[in-house]
């Protein structure tokens, strides 16, 4: 541990963690063999044989293996390209900078890579939207202000009910709001009670659902999940799901 991933080694939890991988990866003989039959592994013989393209990566300062024997390996594959890291002593490649490492792969794989916004995150999430029916209709027989304070109102109440069922509202979208949930479960029960309630002051309302990754930008979310959901409640009469 302490080798692989210097990094955790502290880190009580993740020890354990690892440690139950190795359990569950190996019987205490064939790990001992994988790490006998590592050691003895040797191609020096065969570099200059080698003719597929061939990346070679590898961390500075890590803690393992020491970067010489990347830089001889690459040296003597002819055409190899070598990448060398600093962010870390971790001789594991998941951890550290791991989206350089994957698009650095992805790129001399496919010729391009996919960029990642440095301020957004992916999660796997369940994504509710709601509008309220006719909204428009509505607006214009009340008048602005009349018309604002339903929507006051309605924001009150979806900011209630999404907390009681452990969401989370991202925002307003004026005639409806946005929320997100750590599962399906609470949302549709949520959405039932969103629906149940706000029928019950006299606004119909929609809500659409999708379980998916989305990404988390500053306060707001991104993806093709929250453009899925409001397309779909848009279209349906009343309560719309997805998945």
């Amino acid at each position: 541990m302490p080798g692989f991933l210097p990094s955790y080694a502290a880190q009580p939890d993740f020890a354990q963690q690892y440690a139950k991988l190795e359990r569950l990866s190996f019987s205490p003989g064939a790990l001992k063999l994988m790490v006998k039959y590592n050691m003895e592994i040797d191609v020096r013989s065969i570099l200059t044989s080698v003719r597929a393209p061939t990346l070679v990566l590898h961390r500075r300062s890590d803690a393992l293996v020491q970067v010489e024997n990347s830089r001889f390996v690459a040296k003597h594959i002819p055409g190899a390209k070598l990448i060398e890291y600093d962010d870390c002593q971790d001789h594991l490649l998941f951890t550290g900078d791991w989206q350089r490492v994957c698009g650095d792969i992805e790129e001399f794989v496919t010729g391009h890579r996919q960029a990642v916004a440095s301020d957004a995150e992916r999660v796997l999430a369940t994504v509710l939207f709601t509008d309220i029916v006719d909204s428009t209709v509505q607006a214009a027989s009340l008048g602005d202000q009349a018309w604002r304070g339903i929507l006051d109102d309605q924001d009150r109440m979806t900011r209630q009910i999404v907390a009681q069922y452990r969401g989370k509202v991202v925002k307003s979208t004026g005639d409806g709001n946005l929320a997100t949930f750590d599962g399906p479960g609470r949302a549709i029960r949520c959405a039932l009670a969103l629906s149940a309630e706000s029928a019950h002051r006299g606004r119909p309302l929609r809500a659409g659902l999708h379980t998916g990754e989305i990404e988390i930008r500053n306060n707001d979310i991104a993806g093709r999940g929250k453009d899925h959901i409001a397309m779909r409640s848009r279209r349906s009469s009343r309560f719309a799901g997805s998945h």
